[in-house]
């Protein structure tokens, strides 16, 4: 634990070293840069609440119950570049980071999320850079969503400029579970035995939350079949 302590120290002050350098050499940029990551956010967001909006209209149903949008703070992305050795400049982070920024969309069921990824991805100012779906094939510990790195335009006073996000489209479930999942990671006062029982006990909840997933989606299905067509 004092180890552990210590070494979270170093990494701090390393962390913390960087960043007062960057700030002092190339401040101007840096800003720059983000404001262009939360644009991006916002422009993304934007698609999905018309999308959204679309299927209320449409469908009578709103595929998706809440959007987060989240930019990563200067020593989450400090940290990302050291632990794979590469350079503290704006232009390492723009070539080699993708989830800078990021939005995440929480559906009601697993089949809204296809459709909402397909919606997004089809949209001709809309470029899919890279997709990892953790539904058809959850991470070891049980984790379920859907990845999307895309590149979208936003529009400057005097430019376009392409801006790299990252999507993820989950149930309320895996959502839930995620949040438990991160929780537990970044608990390190929690005795490794304790931990991998809860990890453990974890899994299982992913489990059976995926099966509650698919019977709610299963049960909308059916009553869809009945709804009014007057």
């Amino acid at each position: 634990m004092i180890k552990d302590i210590i070494k979270d120290h170093i990494v701090n002050d390393l962390i913390n070293g960087d960043l007062l350098e960057i700030f002092r050499e190339q401040n101007k940029p840096f800003q720059q840069m983000m404001s262009f990551y939360k644009c991006a956010t916002m422009e993304v967001e934007t698609k999905f609440k018309v999308l959204n909006e679309e299927f209320s209209l449409e469908y009578d149903r709103n595929p998706i119950e809440s959007i987060k949008t989240r930019i990563k703070s200067p020593e989450s992305i400090i940290c990302k570049l050291k632990k794979r050795n590469l350079p503290i400049s704006v232009e390492s982070i723009t070539e080699n980071i993708n989830d800078i920024a990021g939005v995440r969309v929480i559906c009601s069921f697993p089949e809204d999320i296809y459709l909402l990824a397909e919606c997004l991805v089809k949209q001709d100012d809309i470029t899919l850079i890279e997709k990892k779906d953790y539904i058809q094939q959850p991470k070891c510990s049980g984790y379920r969503s859907l990845h999307l790195i895309v590149e979208v335009p936003i529009f400057l006073a005097e430019e376009k400029k392409p801006v790299r996000v990252e999507v993820q489209l989950r149930t309320i479930g895996m959502d839930f579970w995620a949040s438990l999942e991160h929780k537990l990671m970044y608990k390190k006062s929690v005795p490794e035995d304790v931990a991998a029982e809860l990890s453990r006990e974890l899994l299982d909840c992913a489990n059976i939350s995926e099966s509650l997933d698919l019977r709610m989606q299963k049960i909308r299905n059916q009553l869809a079949q009945y709804d009014d067509e007057s």
